[in-house]
């Protein structure tokens, strides 16, 4: 069965490249956790800035362990902050970053990415601000359509992630988006991105394994 997947995977992630270089783009793909590992740490330069938010994809490939234990990057990490203003401080710094580190939460075939937020720092930095983003997008994030992509981020991706960060949004007791005004909102904002005006500023690294939300 695994097979019948990567083959899947292989021939589909050609498609998705096409679209996402014809909307200015860098975009790779690779089947392992390791790989995607290895290529994003061949992006980024010794000595970079780099910072992240709402990375679990690049948790789980080690990409941010990697970072943080090199001893080669300067990191704003803002889970090292010891109370909210130096969390905020953190923040802003990152968004003059030269690489920002996240994920998204759906992709449509053709290359559109669609992001939800409730802090919004993570949407914000994609929009503007850091010089580079590196996204690890997992294969199973990839949708046919800007509908379907959207259903994914607000009906998948934003129960379990209200679920892990202990929210108490409709969404988390019951599992499906209530299209909530709850103070715990985990869909504030809602990025659609759809063309990088600044070539290659998103480097997007598609990966046959599962991993994130």
């Amino acid at each position: 069965m695994e097979d019948v997947r990567k083959k899947r995977n292989n021939l589909l992630a050609k498609k998705v490249i096409k679209a996402l270089e014809s909307r200015n783009m860098e975009a790779h793909y690779v089947e392992t956790k390791e790989e995607a590992k290895e290529k994003a740490l061949s992006m980024i330069p010794i000595s970079s800035t780099v910072s992240w938010g709402g990375a679990t994809g690049a948790m789980d490939i080690g990409l941010l362990e990697a970072l943080s234990g090199s001893g080669n990057y300067n990191i704003l990490d803002r889970a090292t902050a010891n109370n909210p203003e130096e969390v905020r401080k953190i923040v802003l710094e990152a968004f003059d970053a030269d690489f920002y580190i996240g994920g998204v939460n759906a992709m449509t075939e053709d290359g559109i990415l669609v992001n939800v937020d409730g802090g919004s720092n993570r949407v914000a930095s994609y929009t503007y601000g850091p010089r580079n983003l590196i996204l690890i997008v997992s294969m199973n994030k990839i949708m046919k359509t800007l509908e379907g992509a959207m259903e994914r981020a607000r009906g998948v991706a934003s129960p379990i992630n209200a679920q892990r960060f202990g929210l108490q949004t409709p969404c988390s007791i019951t599992g499906s988006c209530n299209d909530c005004k709850h103070v715990d909102c985990i869909c504030c904002n809602i990025l659609i991105t759809r063309f990088s005006r600044i070539p290659n500023r998103i480097k997007i690294i598609l990966l046959h394994e599962e991993v994130g939300f």
